[in-house]
């Protein structure tokens, strides 16, 4: 399983507006964020288009892999 993986950005709360006796809150447009499985969090930078942050993911989850090869060989 890769370390990072994209999932949906948690929609952020705009505002509210009431229609009769109910009150209904009002979000930004979502995008996409990285989430780090071995740390158990999402990472700050978002996305707007889903390409993009498979995009970035994809370069995080090679750089960690090279890391770990280079570690490999060191250790060695």
């Amino acid at each position: 399983m890769p370390r990072y993986v994209v999932v949906p950005a948690i929609p952020k709360e705009t505002g509210s507006k009431r229609i009769g006796s109910r009150f209904y809150c009002t979000t930004a447009p979502i995008g996409f964020n990285i989430y780090d499985s071995e740390a158990q969090c999402r990472l700050p930078d978002s996305y707007a288009a889903r390409n993009e942050a498979d995009e970035a993911c994809e370069q995080l989850n090679a750089e960690r892999l090279q890391n770990m090869m280079v570690e490999r060989d060191y250790a060695s």
